[in-house]
């Protein structure tokens, strides 16, 4: 989608055009997925926060100002979203052992491993540059962070990457 449509569908959906929104969504669904399994790395908890985003992007879609910016918006809710999933799955860890094994495609399985091998720190970074395209201007801006940190961060993934790549 060009930069001049995701503005007409973002003014629109402002304008409450559900058809408009439902648009956005679906050609930033699978953007959204990637954040946040890099984030979260489980399925469901995953799709909890993807719905969690869509119903809150649609709440307050009147408070963005520039709809340029409607992705990076998007994507910082969806990791609030993300890490209030951590924090509240904190006090359900003993119960973990009983989780049952999620059906996954190879795709996802072997993303998951790839990104497991990946410092935490360094997976949300490594995802919006590579993944998502985003400038480590706009990643740092999103993650409250100086550029410089993002870089380093994204370096370094890489090589932890590299290394469990040269491994398998």
């Amino acid at each position: 989608m060009k930069s001049t449509e995701t503005k007409l569908y973002v003014k629109k959906a402002q304008r409450r055009d559900k058809d408009a929104f439902i648009q956005l969504m679906q050609f930033y669904r699978k953007d959204m997925y990637r954040t946040a399994i890099a984030i979260l790395m489980n399925e469901e908890d995953a799709a909890d926060a993807l719905q969690d985003t869509i119903l809150s992007c649609w709440e307050k879609l009147h408070t963005l100002r520039k709809p340029e910016f409607f992705k990076t918006w998007m994507t910082r809710i969806l990791i609030n979203h993300c890490y209030d999933i951590i924090r509240n799955n904190t006090a359900y860890e003993d119960i973990e052992a009983y989780e049952e094994p999620s059906k996954c495609d190879e795709y996802n399985l072997e993303l998951k491993e790839a990104y497991a091998s990946v410092d935490e720190r360094y997976r949300l970074p490594m995802e919006l540059y590579y993944s998502q395209g985003f400038k480590m201007r706009e990643i740092a801006e999103m993650l409250s962070l100086p550029v410089n940190t993002v870089k380093t961060w994204i370096a370094r993934g890489r090589k932890e990457l590299e290394a469990y790549y040269r491994s398998c």
